[in-house]
């Protein structure tokens, strides 16, 4: 869909669950997108971009400066100074040893990097993210560091089959969320929701929305005629 439709449709969602759309943010997922169409889209008005891997979100970088740029993939530790350095947020923090190369390389010129721990919570081995037992001590840690910011949590779940599941899901990283800002944490973020189920991460709670299909499956010309007005 369109970026106008998509965002009318968070909208709406918002609406619906008594949410205020501001508070919900729309992180275009560019991994894989060629350069042209990401410059299309940033010219209709977006402006929060999500790369996973480091080569390939360089170039694009590049051709677009003045956008936000999120890192949402994997983090390889020799990939640590370029990620702080290129970026504006990382989603995908794991474990200390990553916080602390992401606080040291950040460049000394540079406001404090966003940063984001990623939980896996359906132990999914084939994913990456620190388990929800772990949350607290590892989110601690990353507090304590002087060049990051941590604000908040994220999650990729496995796919859910219904909506009800998809809610259900989503409300037990809002639930660990809670719980650290009763510990005293000051997180003010929940990065969950996709092109499938981003109406349940809106339910319960998330403020920033990772999409990519419904967003890039729009035909670059449509892109182009919206951002020429």
């Amino acid at each position: 869909m369109s970026l106008t439709l998509l965002l009318q449709q968070i909208a709406a969602y918002a609406k619906k669950y008594a949410r205020n759309p501001a508070d919900i943010h729309l992180l275009a997922v560019s991994k894989k997108q060629p350069i042209e169409k990401v410059i299309a889209l940033h010219t209709a008005g977006q402006r929060a971009f999500g790369e996973n891997y480091l080569q390939e979100a360089l170039p694009k970088i590049a051709a677009l400066p003045t956008a936000e740029w999120h890192f949402i993939g994997k983090i390889q530790t020799n990939k640590t100074r370029a990620i702080a350095t290129h970026f504006s947020w990382v989603h995908s923090v794991e474990n200390s040893k990553i916080a602390k190369r992401l606080s040291e390389q950040r460049p000394s010129e540079f406001p404090p990097l966003n940063i984001c721990i990623e939980v896996n919570l359906d132990a999914e081995n084939s994913k990456g993210g620190v388990q929800a037992a772990d949350v607290f001590a590892l989110a601690e840690q990353c507090i304590a560091l002087p060049n990051v910011r941590l604000r908040g949590l994220m999650a990729l779940p496995a796919p859910a089959k219904t909506f009800i599941q998809q809610r259900a899901t989503f409300s037990r990283l809002r639930d660990i969320r809670d719980t650290l800002i009763q510990k005293a944490l000051p997180l003010d973020t929940l990065s969950m929701g996709t092109s499938q189920d981003f109406e349940a991460a809106i339910a319960e709670g998330a403020t920033i929305i990772r999409i990519g299909t419904a967003i890039f499956d729009t035909p670059y010309k449509e892109l182009r005629n919206y951002s020429d007005g």
